[in-house]
């Protein structure tokens, strides 16, 4: 008798019955989660308005989260520090409707780590955001809020705006950093592009968190051959949700504008070499030790291939010579508001 199970047909139908299952239980977790926050939010409202009309001082809380623990034994959340945390929770949101609905879109630590380490409402939005999207763990939305992940995509230095189509420029832009951090490996200050690139594929992984989600590592050393004359791009990526091979040249000194002319070249090589039919055309980032921004902004001028120029670093400060670049807190808000509120254009 033919074993049913080995079929294609019963293969397709257990993959759809295992990923129903799975989106019913993150619909369940995402209810969950949506109803705590909301529940510690009413709880955060209830201690504010009490202690506001019998005139309640700071002990008060410390009382009640002893009562909670007594009338709720086992149940996790309700020490004082927790409370402390309720209360600051909904003093922070109370009068901002437009941050209210998100904050339930991600766990209570996640709030919680925001809300210690993000004061600006702006910059807080766009971690909520991002964590929503790309599924950031808290430990991975702790590195990027240090790592100044929101001053490092505001501050891109691309052509993006004129070499990309309109459906994909916002999330082309969100798929490059002005700097990356590369505090994992260990390099000494003068090392060479060789020695970088080896580092980096020896810890793809962490590489490819720093890059950005949406990143799968093709191959390094990346061989195309014009005309019989060999040539070889330092690292080769592609970005899913762009659908685009991502060209990559390191370089261990200050950008020169050749760089872009040389990427030009490898893109148009890919092109029409490697890229597959249903794919969009491919990007090119060359990552270098500094760079003078006004120098790159006349290189990309005039380029017709879509090309990102960014620094990268081992350390975590933001170098000083970025510091003066940074955007007003109005102009921080236009670009949040530009990139991270096109969630379903990026989707279509």
């Amino acid at each position: 008798m033919k074993d049913i199970t080995k079929s294609q047909s019963y293969i397709d139908f257990l993959i759809t019955i295992k990923e129903r299952i799975r989106s019913a239980q993150y619909d369940a977790l995402k209810k969950v989660n949506q109803e705590l926050i909301i529940l510690y939010q009413d709880i955060g409202k209830i201690i504010v308005t009490r202690q506001k009309e019998n005139n309640w001082g700071n002990a008060i809380v410390e009382t009640l989260a002893k009562d909670l623990q007594n009338e709720f034994p086992g149940i996790r959340g309700f020490s004082a520090r927790n409370l402390w945390l309720m209360r600051t929770f909904y003093v922070e949101y109370k009068n901002n409707p437009k941050l209210q609905p998100l904050v339930a879109e991600i766990s209570w630590s996640h709030n919680i780590v925001l809300i210690q380490k993000v004061k600006d409402l702006d910059v807080r939005e766009f971690y909520i955001k991002m964590t929503k999207r790309f599924g950031w763990t808290r430990n991975v939305l702790i590195h990027q809020i240090e790592n100044q992940s929101f001053e490092k995509y505001q501050l891109n230095q691309t052509n993006f705006d004129k070499a990309v189509p309109g459906k994909y420029k916002k999330q082309a832009n969100l798929a490059v950093k002005d700097e990356y951090t590369f505090d994992f490996i260990e390099l000494s200050d003068e090392h060479s592009e060789r020695e970088l690139e080896i580092a980096l594929i020896n810890n793809i992984r962490k590489f490819l968190s720093e890059m950005g989600n949406h990143y799968s590592f093709i191959g390094n050393q990346y061989r195309v051959e014009i005309d019989g004359d060999e040539f070889f791009i330092d690292l080769l990526l592609y970005h899913r949700a762009l659908k685009s091979l991502v060209a990559i040249e390191l370089k261990i000194g200050d950008f020169k504008p050749e760089y872009a002319g040389k990427m030009q070249f490898y893109l148009s090589v890919l092109n029409n070499t490697v890229k597959l039919e249903d794919e969009n055309p491919s990007i090119g980032i060359i990552i270098c030790k500094s760079k003078k921004r006004t120098i790159v902004e006349y290189a990309l001028q005039d380029a017709n291939k879509p090309i990102g120029v960014a620094s990268y670093t081992i350390s975590k400060k933001l170098p000083n010579n970025l510091k003066d670049y940074l955007p007003s807190s109005q102009e921080l808000k236009n670009h949040l508001e530009g990139f991270i509120d096109n969630d379903e254009e990026n989707k279509n």
